[in-house]
């Protein structure tokens, strides 16, 4: 083989070698693409990536949808155990006992429940008016627990009764002459309402009162069918939400029902990487549920942290240690949607212990609800200590004033043999005064003797006393008045069983 002598030949070959060279030489020199992968020598937070996106996504999941699982568990609980229908009227003929299984229920006036569903029809509500006879008070609320009407005096109908018309999503029949017409953005509501015992009138006239109600559909309304009530009263009505796998169940049904909202179309694309899509059964695999059951619970145990340790300005008093039920977003509303975010996060924590939210809280709301979240001395409250204290002769209430002690794992009652869950201030005559005329009250595993009538049991929980004002006056509302803090009390005396 004859090499070829071609100067023009020989240049070239001269630069594809030194290409080459270079070539070489710059892929041995060390450099990466600036980004692409993790940093040198990292490794996955888990072995199971699949378990543990699906366990993040869950507790995130809980976060989000927990105001619309809180009351979807009305709706539920109450088709399967009670026998509930569209448009039965649920009313309790005394104040609740811990058989109503509700978060930071009130036991001092009775209750009053309903749910529907829009996909019906529009559903008319006739609210009777207030006045001597009596008083409603509470919220209809949407698929996601957002009030869409208030009812009595502070609401749409300003205590004068009338006809509320609740129309579906995208409803464009004619709206009749007369009626409070309320657009719901969901097709399942439920109201929430208590018949508030006023002056020389007794419960029983409260739960007479509520009997005057009446819920229908609107292609009934030219002739109604007698309202049916349910009085659950001696049954046991679990409406709590649970944190475990089951709490998905709930959400698939939510979301296969109702419309889905700009603002969570991320969020349902999460789910559906959990088995939950629009349309489709919710049949999770065996790791799946295993993730739903610890993200719900990792979900549970990060909001009950929150309260224990709460961020200090959202305790009502610098000085005291209360935190109000209570708490709006930026705008005194309990959306908490802004312009640039969703604070899902800021709703779930107002929701784990509070239900039926106003639209919007006033400069001068009708209640106003203070739960301790530790004691005098700032340490928190226990299982094992008896607490008491003091509610002065001026509690700035216009209507009336009621201590509750909760369950702190679960935020609703205590059973306890005597099934005793609040004193008020129409319990005085029951209650051993002060001197002064206030009244000391104790809140503990174990009652002071002769001071039973002054006491609330707490049967092992760890107590979570929560002070409610109906009607609070001005000076509670800017603060010039102030609770005095729960404080321990000495049970080594010989005053204690």
């Amino acid at each position: 083989m004859s090499v070829s002598t071609n100067p023009r030949f020989s240049y070239l070959s001269i630069l594809v070698a030194l290409f080459v060279t270079a070539s070489v030489a710059i892929a041995q020199d060390g450099r990466e693409p600036l980004g692409g992968q993790p940093p040198a020598g990292s490794k996955p937070s888990a072995k199971d990536l699949d378990y543990q996106i699906k366990l993040r996504r869950a507790f995130e999941a809980v976060n989000w949808a927990l105001p619309a699982v809180e009351i979807y568990r009305f709706r539920a609980a109450g088709l399967a155990d009670l026998g509930l229908k569209d448009n039965d009227i649920l009313a309790y003929s005394k104040p609740a006992t811990p058989k109503l299984e509700i978060i930071t229920g009130n036991s001092s006036t009775p209750y009053i429940s309903a749910f529907t569903d829009l996909r019906k029809g529009p559903v008319v509500l006739e609210i009777p008016p207030s006045g001597p006879d009596g008083s409603l008070y509470g919220q209809v609320v949407d698929a996601w627990q957002f009030t869409i009407a208030d009812v009595g005096p502070s609401g749409l109908d300003q205590g004068k009764g009338g006809k509320y018309l609740f129309t579906p999503p995208g409803y464009t029949g004619p709206i009749p002459e007369g009626y409070i017409h309320v657009e719901s953005p969901s097709y399942r509501i439920i109201l929430g309402f208590r018949s508030i015992v006023v002056p020389d009138k007794t419960a029983e006239d409260a739960f007479k009162f509520s009997h005057r109600l009446r819920m229908y559909y609107l292609s009934e309304a030219a002739n109604p069918p007698e309202q049916r009530f349910l009085d659950p009263i001696d049954q046991r009505y679990s409406t709590l939400p649970r944190y475990d796998e089951r709490f998905f169940n709930d959400l698939a049904d939510i979301i296969n029902v109702e419309p889905v909202k700009p603002e969570d179309k991320v969020m349902m694309g999460m789910l559906a990487s959990l088995g939950i899509e629009k349309g489709k059964p919710f049949k999770p695999d065996a790791t799946t549920v295993r993730a739903l059951r610890q993200g719900a619970a990792d979900a549970w145990f990060n909001l009950q942290s929150y309260f224990d340790h709460p961020p200090k300005d959202i305790l009502y008093w610098p000085n005291r240690h209360y935190v109000s039920l209570l708490l709006p977003d930026a705008n005194k509303e309990f959306n908490y949607i802004y312009d640039d975010r969703v604070d899902y996060m800021g709703r779930a924590a107002a929701f784990f212990w509070c239900i039926y939210m106003p639209r919007k809280l006033s400069d001068s709301p009708a209640t106003m609800y203070m739960v301790a979240v530790a004691d005098k001395n700032g340490k928190l409250l226990n299982a094992r200590t008896t607490y008491k204290i003091t509610v002065p002769v001026n509690m700035p209430a216009k209507q009336f004033w009621a201590i509750t002690a909760y369950d702190h794992a679960t935020w609703t009652y205590i059973y306890s043999n005597s099934n005793r869950s609040t004193l008020s201030s129409y319990d005085m005559d029951k209650m051993k005064k002060n001197a002064d005329g206030s009244v000391t009250i104790y809140i503990g595993p174990r009652a002071p003797k002769g001071l039973e009538s002054n006491w609330l049991p707490t049967a092992g929980k760890r107590p979570a006393p929560t002070i409610r004002i109906y009607g609070p006056k001005d000076e509670f509302m800017n603060k010039t008045f102030e609770l005095p803090d729960f404080e321990p009390v000495n049970e080594k005396s010989s005053n204690y069983h």
